[in-house]
C-alpha cells in the first residue's frame, strides 16, 4: 500500500492564508547564504548550465531544481540547502539555462518536461566518484521535471530517494488557475520575467525571435502558444502541457517519493492533486496539508527550517 498522509503542518498565527505565505517567504525570508562554488557544464548540445555546489563533506548529495524563472538564490532553494547541509548532506543546486545572470547559447532554454539537464547534474556529480547516494529535490516547475525525470526516463541507480513541493502536476489546470483574476498579481510578474528573457534573447540572435505585441499576451496559454510550444517542438501550450504534465508518470516511479502540494496553493487546480496515483504507486508519499501557499510552509523554529524543509530532510535521511 502506498502511504498516503493528510500533515500536521499548521502556520503561524496570523500567517493562515494562501497568498501570504506564498508571498512572505519571497519577499522578506533571507537564510544564510550557502557557501556556494560554481562549476560551469557544457551539455550534449554545445549549450551550458551552471550548477553550484555547497558541500558538507558528506557521500550523500541532493540536487535541488528550482521554480520557473527562480535560481540557486531563491530563498527556498537556499532555506533547503541550509537545511540538507545541517544534516549531512552535500548540495548541488541547478540553474536552467538562462536562469544564471546570463542568457543560454540557444533558443531553446528550459520547459517543465525538460529533464536532460537534471540527468546531465546526476552524472556529473556520479563521475566525481565519491557519493554513494543522490537524492533530487524540486521547486514547483522543478518539481514536476523531477517527477518526469523519475517516471519517464532511465534513471541512474545512484538516484535513491526525492522530495517535491508545489508542483503543478496537470499543467493544463495549473495555468487555468494562474490566469484567474485573483492570481493576476503572479501572472503578471512572470509575464515580466519572461519578457525579459525574450528581449535578451533578441539581442544574442536578432531576427530568431521577437516582442512584437508581447503586451498583448496575459496568460501562460498566450506565452506557450507564442513561444515555449514552438520553440521546443510541440504542437502548441495544449500539446506541451498533455505531454510534459508529470501526473501521468507518477505511476512509473520506482524510488521513494515525497509529494508536497498545500491544498490552498494558489497555482494549483484539483488535478494537480495526484491522490489516485500515489495510491496505485507504494513509492509515493503524498502530503496535502491545508495551509502552505505555493512553495511557503513557514515555520519559525531555533533550526530556522520551514515546515517542507524539515520533511524533506526527515524523508530522505
Amino acid at each position: 500500500m502506498t502511504l498516503q498522509c493528510e500533515s500536521n503542518f499548521r502556520p503561524p498565527f496570523l500567517l493562515n492564508n494562501a497568498h501570504v505565505q506564498t508571498i512572505i517567504p519571497s519577499l522578506f525570508r533571507k537564510p544564510v547564504p550557502p557557501h556556494y562554488i560554481r562549476e560551469r557544464i557544457t551539455t550534449d548540445d554545445n549549450d551550458f548550465i551552471d550548477i553550484d555546489w555547497s558541500l558538507a563533506g558528506s557521500s550523500r548529495l541532493a540536487i535541488i531544481s528550482h521554480g520557473l524563472e527562480g535560481n540557486s538564490t531563491r530563498a527556498y532553494v537556499t532555506g533547503m540547502v541550509n537545511a540538507l547541509n545541517k544534516t549531512g548532506w552535500d548540495v548541488l543546486a541547478l540553474n536552467f539555462r538562462g536562469c544564471s545572470q546570463e542568457p543560454n547559447k540557444l533558443l531553446i532554454t528550459y520547459h517543465s518536461g525538460f529533464t536532460d539537464d537534471i540527468a546531465l547534474a546526476v552524472k556529473t556529480a556520479k563521475n566525481k566518484q565519491q557519493y554513494k547516494e543522490i537524492a533530487l529535490v524540486g521547486f514547483s516547475i522543478g518539481g514536476n521535471m523531477t517527477l518526469v525525470h523519475l517516471g519517464r526516463d532511465n534513471v541512474d541507480p545512484i538516484v535513491k530517494k526525492a522530495s517535491v513541493i508545489s508542483v503543478p502536476c496537470d499543467l493544463k489546470s495549473s495555468a487555468h488557475a494562474l490566469a484567474k483574476f485573483k492570481n493576476r498579481f503572479y501572472m503578471k510578474r512572470f509575464l515580466r520575467m519572461f519578457h525579459k528573457k525574450i528581449k535578451d534573447k533578441m539581442a544574442l540572435m536578432p531576427g530568431r525571435i521577437d516582442d512584437k505585441n508581447f503586451n498583448k499576451i496575459k496568460n501562460f496559454k498566450e506565452f506557450d502558444d507564442r513561444y515555449t510550444a514552438p520553440i521546443h517542438g510541440f504542437k502548441n501550450a495544449l500539446d506541451y502541457w498533455d505531454k510534459c504534465s508529470s501526473k501521468q508518470f507518477i505511476h512509473n516511479i520506482k524510488i521513494p517519493t515525497l509529494i508536497i502540494n498545500a491544498k490552498d496553493d494558489p497555482f494549483l487546480s484539483d488535478p494537480c492533486y495526484p491522490e489516485e496515483e500515489s495510491k496505485n504507486n507504494k513509492n509515493i508519499t503524498l502530503l496535502m496539508p491545508e495551509s502552505g501557499g505555493h512553495v511557503g510552509f513557514i515555520s519559525f523554529n531555533r533550526e530556522n527550517m520551514y515546515w517542507s524543509e524539515q520533511k524533506t530532510v526527515e524523508f530522505l535521511s
